[in-house]
């Protein structure tokens, strides 16, 4: 209804996860980085929780969008199966056909299918949502089936996405041989209140908005309070209070709209969150991962995907690359309420509204010129002298903020401390490869950290800096998960 309004190619904050509106900002970005690398590196089971509406879901959506081709994934939505409904669902998924069979044939015939896979390169990784749900004796065979192995080889590996009451279930007794296979536990942080109005208008540039920032601090602050900073609730706060704008034909998001939101939408205070000190075992577990992930990916840029095939004697090695991928959060600060205003009018009818936007329409991202052969502007080029190829693409860098045409970038990764030694190394492999001039350094902040982002090419859209993903060099197609950094 408004989306001509404010120049949207679709709704911006829609409940129904869509990996394009993925916001890395709040520890997302850093907990999929971290999934991706410890399927690639490390065994065990890992636990992924988060209050209802903190994103799980998108997350799970990301990462299987993420992980290398080599990695085959069995996604279960439904977590209220029985013990034998579960070794079914797993069993299709995998082709087998094992109608009417007994539990230890259908087991038998999974781990011959897992060897069979192995064999072929190929790692298997069974997605658990809503794992909270999912009965005691459920699990107890999940942990069973994590136990099949060739030799010293695991063929199988459980990410298990669910509410804070999953934690509670494996603290019972009878589930701590599950619970000591946890290897990795990550928690979804709430977005704070300076981080949910970069997380607004990153959805709605995402969804093809190209004007200035529309939500004021009051409404920012009245959506962080009334949402907890849970993203569903954000979403439908948001998503109301631009009906809200539209019916009053404005473009500016104020806490009177915010105000008709929360009236609308029957939003009451979220229950507690979780204690201060499962937040900084979640972020703990994070930040030691996000170390491991920087490292590589600065250290073995070029690393190949490896993974060897099991046999019947059981040997078997291999380390497939990691990724990373994040996307710009800054910080914003707050400022206080306005009065209570009226809410939206069930009188005024949109359709007769009129749009007056207070400058033109700008064109979709997708209708910006392309060049045929993306590539950074010409007016940015490298520092000469003595200064070292950090020093230098850290100059291209800022010359590229610069740039009023340059709308998008592609992200290789990001690093949430500054690395220089091995960042000048990546930089000498990428002068070598002939692709130095197309790498640029901005300095990021992660927290109260000063964290780096590695980016390739200048585009004039974020559908060119998409199209030229494919264009990238082969070894950083395969070393780094990338993602569109919008400026």
């Amino acid at each position: 209804m408004y989306l001509e309004h404010f120049g949207l190619n679709e709704p911006p904050f829609r409940i129904t996860p869509v990996t394009v509106f993925f916001f890395s900002g709040a520890n997302r970005g850093e907990i999929l980085d971290a999934l991706i690398y410890s399927l690639s590196e490390a065994e065990g089971i890992i636990k992924v929780s988060g209050e209802v509406g903190s994103g799980k879901t998108m997350l799970c959506r990301m990462l299987l969008e993420r992980l290398p081709k080599h990695v085959e994934t069995i996604y279960l939505a439904n977590p209220s199966l029985s013990r034998e409904e579960m070794l079914y669902a797993i069993a299709d998924a995998l082709g087998l056909s094992i109608d009417g069979e007994r539990v230890g044939i259908i087991m038998h015939s999974i781990q011959n299918k897992l060897e069979e896979k192995a064999r072929e390169g190929k790692r298997i990784v069974v997605l658990v949502d809503e794992a909270h749900a999912m009965p005691l004796d459920t699990l107890e065979e999940l942990r069973l089936l994590y136990n099949l192995q060739v030799g010293n080889a695991k063929l199988l590996q459980i990410i298990l996405f669910g509410q804070p009451e999953l934690n509670a279930k494996l603290d019972q007794p009878n589930m701590r041989q599950l619970k000591d296979r946890i290897v990795h536990h990550f928690h979804m942080q709430p977005l704070s209140r300076n981080v949910i109005e970069s997380y607004l208008m990153f959805r709605m540039r995402a969804a093809g908005y190209h004007g200035p920032d529309i939500f004021s601090p009051d409404a920012i602050k009245l959506i962080a309070k009334a949402s907890n900073g849970l993203m569903r609730r954000v979403n439908i706060l948001a998503d109301k209070s631009l009906l809200a704008a539209f019916v009053e034909d404005t473009h500016n998001i104020e806490a009177r709209h915010v105000q008709a939101a929360m009236r609308d939408s029957e939003l009451k205070p979220a229950r507690s969150l979780p204690d201060k000190n499962l937040l900084m075992r979640g972020a703990a577990g994070v930040l030691l991962l996000a170390g491991l992930v920087a490292w590589w990916l600065v250290d073995k840029p070029s690393a190949p995907l490896q993974q060897a095939a099991s046999t019947s004697s059981g040997q078997a090695q291999g380390r497939p690359p990691a990724y990373a991928s994040a996307q710009p959060y800054p910080v914003i600060a707050a400022q206080p309420d306005n009065a209570p205003t009226p809410a939206i009018s069930e009188k005024t009818n949109p359709a007769t509204v009129t749009a007056s936007p207070t400058s033109p329409p700008q064109p979709a991202a997708g209708n910006l010129p392309l060049a045929a052969t993306p590539a950074p502007i010409a007016s940015i080029s490298p520092a000469t002298g003595k200064s070292s190829l950090y020093e230098q693409r850290l100059v291209a860098g800022k010359q590229l903020l610069e740039q009023k045409k340059i709308v998008a970038s592609i992200q290789l990764f990001y690093n949430d401390e500054i690395q220089t030694a091995r960042t000048e190394g990546f930089l000498r492999r990428a002068d070598k490869l002939g692709k130095l001039s197309e790498i640029y350094l901005l300095p990021a902040k992660s927290g109260r950290k000063d964290g780096l982002r590695v980016l390739y090419g200048a585009y004039p859209s974020v559908d060119a800096a998409r199209n030229a993903v494919k264009d990238l060099p082969k070894r950083y197609q395969t070393a780094f998960a990338t993602s569109i950094y919008m400026f």
